[in-house]
């Protein structure tokens, strides 16, 4: 069983994160103290909220998180928290981690912010194992990164990127914890990958 440690940063959706990485056989830890990142095994930087708060809230501990991201140790990124990993946003002119490469800009779309159900396409990474490309995820969000070198993308006013990885970091900008059994399934697949990575 893997030591998942959520942070939470004032702004997160903790409580149903942290219930359905339980359930996906996780053992969860939640701090809002940066320098846990040192120490971590591995991380979920969960969503909701708005880049600059979490950036601001992750001040002291930027330098850590970079040092784990770069370590190779198991990541999970959700929403807002994938945008942080980025080089920067646009919501509030906001420096990332810079872990991921690209901006993240505000949807180009009528209706903002982009709340509900949406298909996800994908190629076939081992997080979406038994999930079928086009099946749908959930996401409340106005500001995404763009879909070059995204390993999934949804669609909201333009493509845009619903999951990236680099080596063991993953992000999703939409919510798995609230997206019924897919998003059941893909934290299930995740901590298998984080196990086997950790």
């Amino acid at each position: 069983m893997i030591d998942a440690t959520v942070f939470d940063y004032g702004v997160g959706n903790l409580h149903s994160l942290s219930k359905a990485l339980e359930r996906a056989g996780a053992a969860v830890r939640v701090t809002s103290d940066p320098a846990d990142f040192a120490s971590a095994r591995c991380i979920v930087l969960p969503g909701v909220g708005a880049a600059n708060r979490v950036m601001a809230h992750l001040s002291g501990g930027v330098d850590a998180l970079r040092q784990k991201l770069a370590s190779g140790a198991p990541v999970l990124g959700v929403c807002i928290g994938m945008q942080i990993l980025f080089e920067s946003s646009e919501e509030g002119g906001t420096r990332g981690v810079g872990f991921l490469p690209g901006v993240v800009r505000k949807l180009p779309a009528a209706t903002l912010p982009h709340i509900g159900w949406s298909p996800v396409a994908h190629h076939g990474d081992p997080l979406f194992k038994g999930i079928p490309s086009g099946e749908y995820f959930y996401f409340v969000h106005s500001y995404a990164a763009g879909p070059a070198g995204a390993l999934a993308t949804a669609e909201h006013g333009a493509p845009f990127a619903a999951a990236w990885r680099r080596g063991n970091v993953y992000g999703v900008q939409f919510h798995p914890e609230k997206s019924s059994a897919p998003g059941q399934i893909l934290l299930a697949n995740w901590v298998k990958l984080a196990e086997s990575a950790s």
